[in-house]
């Protein structure tokens, strides 16, 4: 039985945020299997939250890694999510 792990991130502010998750994400882009963004966006809105799904490849070691860095991020929310497949 194989783990998969998929990271969930919510941002309060992408504007203010955008950068430093950006930098997180390509600093771990080998560990990124899946990335799935998801903002309100219509011809007068672009939301500034927004939800961020990353499967992550790499096992343990590499979820957390991710983890730590996200998290010193101020305005972002991260939580895991572990499958038994």
């Amino acid at each position: 039985m194989s783990k998969h792990y998929v990271l969930g991130i919510a941002l309060t502010n992408r504007v203010k945020n955008a950068l430093e998750l950006q930098k997180v994400l390509s600093d771990c882009a080998c560990y990124i299997k899946t990335r799935l963004g998801l903002h309100e966006v219509s011809e007068n809105l672009c939301a500034p939250s927004g939800i961020v799904l990353l499967e992550i490849y790499g096992g343990k070691p590499a979820v957390k890694e991710m983890e730590l860095k996200l998290k010193k991020i101020q305005g972002l929310q991260v939580k895991k999510m572990v499958f038994d497949m």
